[in-house]
């Protein structure tokens, strides 16, 4: 079973895989996730040089996956309340570094929350800083620093630079030590994420930048984060990250400001997408095959509600066909554009950056059949939504020979549960209007 999102991830179908994807299809229905907990535990492998890997549950953040996370002793970071309440369900705890609190604000109920719990902060502006210290002296935190330049492959995935909002700007570090030293707050360590995708020449202007900011600061830290972005080949033939490379560039500045201080320093990491990326795959329903002039449109029963990357970025997923016995559609290659039923002309899963639609040469499926969109696993049901009164769909984990429903199709009922139509009339409002009239 652990290769069945291979039918799409490197199109090469094995009949167990194929009869797998069929079997599910017909018992949660179509469109559902899959995931396979062995491609997570892989990835996992390879960042081992790093002192800690912190998974970045934003890009999905199921709590079967959290618990896969943790049973591989992998740390958790969260950028919201709900996500702390996820990595708790989880088993994580709160107190120690098994979970850090990444933001670049606090709303009130989360600054009160971190508190309480002695989660440790990550803070992302300056505000944080004097907001945490004001209720919790001596609180752990780590600074996310932004170095004045970004990295990304759409605008949308650039978190550092003079139009990021991400991160404290480091001009203004010399400030902040007396600040933080003023504060009482326990400084643990120095964050540095500056947007998704690895190119080696960039990631030297990083290092160098994290060890820049550590002598603007002027504070002895415990660690270092590297932060996340690793690169994931979405591509026939992309290639894969070096990560014996990556870990020895992220120690040559980690050692350099550990001689500096003369003491201990930490390596952290903090992947979310190259963990689960290639672990999941979305299979969905062809429901329509429509000829329009001389190119075809393939249109199935998931939609951007479903998975949003493409209509948001342009993001590539290589996509597989499956058949109803579990064979891989083959036959004469033709222009094919893939779509999903909402009622947006931007509902197409075959689309470059700025919504241009794209054909790709594929065999022609018929309805029935099932597509397989490749590595879906990262940021695809994190993203999900109900437009269209859509309800999220079910999540199923491979892990070894056992199969879970990780979570459920959601009612209409659940939906609508929501919508309660209480009177919320404030009465200073309802004087002010009955004075009016």
């Amino acid at each position: 079973m652990a290769a069945a999102c291979d039918t799409a991830n490197r199109m090469e179908t094995d009949p167990r895989d194929g009869a797998l994807i069929t079997a599910l299809a017909a018992k949660v229905g179509t469109p559902f996730w899959l995931y396979d907990a062995g491609r997570i535990e892989r990835q996992i492998e390879r960042l081992r040089g790093f002192d800690t890997i912190r998974y970045a549950q934003k890009a999905n953040s199921n709590l079967d996956l959290l618990r896969i996370m943790r049973r591989n002793g992998v740390k958790i970071d969260a950028v919201s309340n709900g996500e702390i309440t996820r990595a708790l369900t989880a088993g994580y705890a709160a107190g120690g570094d098994d979970l850090v609190f990444t933001a670049d604000i606090f709303d009130r109920a989360t600054l009160e929350r971190v508190a309480a719990l002695g989660i440790p902060v990550n803070c992302g502006s300056p505000d944080m800083i004097d907001q945490i210290a004001s209720i919790s002296p001596g609180h752990r935190i780590w600074l996310r620093i932004n170095p004045g330049f970004g990295h990304g492959h759409s605008n949308k995935t650039n978190t550092g630079g003079p139009f990021s909002k991400h991160g404290i700007w480091h001009e203004q570090l010399p400030e902040l030590g007396p600040r933080i030293e003023a504060a009482g707050l326990d400084l643990v360590g120095l964050h540095m994420h500056i947007g998704s995708g690895v190119d080696y020449e960039h990631l030297e202007r990083v290092g160098d930048a994290m060890i820049d900011a550590y002598r603007a600061l002027g504070l002895p830290v415990r660690a270092v984060s590297a932060g996340g972005g690793l690169s994931v080949p979405y591509r026939d033939g992309g290639s894969e990250i070096d990560t014996a490379h990556y870990i020895e560039k992220w120690n040559s500045a980690r050692l350099a400001i550990q001689q500096h201080q003369s003491a201990p320093v930490e390596m952290e990491i903090e992947p979310g997408r190259f963990l689960v990326a290639a672990a999941g795959c979305l299979v969905a329903e062809v429901r329509a095959v429509k000829r329009v002039a001389e190119r075809f449109f393939v249109v199935v029963d998931a939609g951007f509600n479903d998975l949003a990357r493409p209509a948001m970025y342009g993001s590539y997923h290589r996509i597989g066909f499956v058949d109803a016995q579990g064979a891989q559609v083959g036959g004469a290659l033709h222009p094919v554009a893939v779509a999903g039923p909402l009622c947006e002309s931007g509902d197409v899963f075959t689309q470059g950056e700025g919504g241009v639609v794209e054909f790709r040469d594929m065999p022609l499926p018929k309805v029935g059949d099932f597509c397989v969109f490749a590595d879906a696993g990262a940021y695809g049901a994190a993203m999900s939504s109900n437009y269209n009164s859509r309800p999220l769909i079910p999540e199923v984990v491979i892990d070894g020979d056992r199969l879970r429903l990780a979570r459920r199709r959601q009612t209409m009922d659940e939906l609508l549960a929501l919508e309660t139509g209480e009177d919320l009339m404030l009465d200073s409002v309802a004087a002010e209007r009955e004075r009016r009239a």
